[in-house]
């Protein structure tokens, strides 16, 4: 089972300067405080294909995790893991630039939890379109979809009658396999809805961070932050 949520949005800043807040959206809680559930960010591979002077940059996101804290409810402690306190979850991101042309895209996916839900988000970013005519040089848009899928079923399916022996299949109501697939991927998307509203907020407060500071200012800044956390 798959469910799809699928965002536009326009971004007042040059596409240079979008990007760059893209590669720095999670380098502080000072220069972005929305996202603080980012509690750390290694870059795994960063280079230039000689041959189209794309950008590939890989890296990897350790977040609290995106999960619904309904879904540990909902699920039995042999699927979760046991209590419902924050739960770490390691998020691949992947993404290629080409500044010649004007995009970007971006793919992200979860690499914990996903035999209860898998999150995959791809964004493109680019300059307006001939769509918008009265779009300027001046404005970056981006589009966001974000598949949720839910493989715990073909999972339960296996176990089915061990979780009737431990009573907890009874307990969600007699929806099945399928109905507690559903409500997984329905918990989820309502929650993304909402994150996704803050992750454009943390965009915007560092694109005026560095419309209002200057790149230099910026960048000194989180320099000397990790300086003194070293």
């Amino acid at each position: 089972m798959v469910l799809t949520h699928t965002t536009n949005h326009t971004y007042s800043h040059p596409f240079s300067i979008v990007t760059l807040a893209f590669f720095l959206r999670y380098s502080s809680p000072q220069l972005n405080p929305f996202a603080a559930h980012v509690m750390s960010t290694d870059t795994i591979d960063s280079h230039v294909d000689p041959k189209t002077n794309r950008l590939h940059t890989t890296r990897i996101h350790l977040k609290k995790s995106r999960m619904p804290a309904a879904v540990y409810k909902l699920l039995p402690k042999s699927v979760t893991g046991g209590g419902t306190g924050d739960k770490a979850s390691y998020v691949l991101e992947t993404s290629v630039v080409d500044i010649k042309e004007g995009w970007m895209k971006c793919e992200s996916r979860n690499l914990n939890f996903t035999g209860v839900l898998s999150i995959t988000e791809k964004q493109q970013f680019y300059l307006p379109t001939e769509s918008r005519p009265h779009a300027t040089s001046n404005e970056t848009d981006v589009t966001t979809m974000v598949e949720f899928r839910s493989r715990l079923g073909e999972k339960l399916r296996g176990r089915l009658g061990q979780a009737r022996e431990d009573g907890w299949l009874s307990g969600v109501g007699g929806w099945g396999t399928k109905g507690i697939q559903r409500s997984i991927e329905s918990l989820a998307s309502t929650k993304t809805q909402d994150q996704l509203g803050k992750s454009r907020d943390g965009m915007r407060l560092v694109l005026e961070r560095l419309r209002n500071n200057g790149v230099i200012s910026v960048l000194e800044a989180l320099r000397r932050e990790r300086q003194q956390l070293a």
